[in-house]
């Protein structure tokens, strides 16, 4: 759930980078469970793919006909399930249910939010960029069928390779039946999209680029992303436990400026933050954190 956060000052460097920032001013319109929709969409497009396939050509991404006023095809293709088979897609919904929700209680709602919806940006952006090289190259608008369909199974390997980069020791069973650690699905997972990235079509080649520019992107910019490693997340949890009777101020209040003694009550835009120079639990508002006499 959204909401005000403490964030530790090192050595009079701010560790809040542009996500945290954008969390704060749009936090509240992320959308919960997205992982749940995502594979929703996919059993939904499986099902069309069944019971009306030539449906499924009103669904694609092609740049062609959503400059011709069929802006749904910019986000109907997600719906195109990643598999034609009915047992593939059993074991991608429950694998995936399990690393999506996870990734979501580890990096926060917003944060997830953020990741998936640049992946599928990522892959639009790409597909208009594809689309204008071969219009100019050959003087036609040229469909994307022609190269080959957008796959979503580029989404989900995003997905995948977030969760192994943050739970790289954790053992899943492959199929209920091989316990392998997600670093080693990973590298797997990986040799397997350099693979198809050289020898799959260029429609291939633009969806696993798009996916993995966004995990390139998104952990590039994350400065502090091992804050939500497992190690890291247990040590505040014991920290919260700890502080927790020494942070419970009057009328409920769970900030207090250590200088000022302002709280989150007093003004709901105060920034509240420790200083790990100062020798105790010592907390301060922005109008503070900076200039205030450390406690020795």
């Amino acid at each position: 759930m959204y909401g005000r956060r403490t964030i530790l000052v090192k050595k009079g460097v701010n560790v809040l980078n542009w996500l945290d920032k954008l969390e704060r001013k749009f936090g509240r319109y992320a959308i919960p469970n997205l992982t749940v929709y995502l594979l929703a969409g996919y059993v939904i497009g499986f099902a069309v793919y069944y019971l009306a396939p030539n449906l499924l050509r009103y669904l694609t991404l092609e740049p062609y006909y959503i400059l011709h006023g069929q802006i749904w095809r910019i986000i109907s293709w997600v719906l195109i399930p990643p598999t034609g088979s009915l047992f593939s897609l059993f074991f991608l919904v429950l694998l995936y249910y399990s690393l999506g929700t996870a990734l979501e209680r580890t990096w926060g709602t917003f944060r997830y939010n953020v990741y998936i919806f640049s992946g599928i940006f990522f892959t639009v952006i790409a597909v208009f960029i594809l689309y204008g090289v071969f219009y100019l190259i050959y003087g036609v608008a040229l469909p994307m069928s022609s190269i080959g369909l957008i796959s979503t199974n580029y989404i989900t390997m995003s997905i995948f390779l977030a969760f192994a980069s943050i739970y790289p020791d954790m053992e899943v069973m492959l199929y209920f039946i091989l316990p392998i650690k997600m670093k080693w699905m990973a590298l797997v997972y990986a040799a397997m999209a350099l693979y198809y990235f050289f020898t799959g079509s260029l429609a291939v080649k633009v969806a696993i680029g798009a996916s993995l520019l966004n995990f390139v992107i998104f952990f590039c910019s994350s400065r502090n992303i091992k804050r939500f490693g497992p190690k890291e997340q247990a040590r505040k949890a014991k920290f919260r436990q700890q502080s927790r009777p020494h942070m419970t101020y009057s009328n409920g209040a769970r900030h207090r400026c250590a200088v000022c003694g302002r709280t989150e009550l007093d003004d709901p835009n105060l920034e509240f933050r420790f200083c790990s120079k100062c020798n105790g639990n010592y907390e301060y508002c922005q109008d503070h954190l900076f200039t205030h006499e450390h406690v020795k």
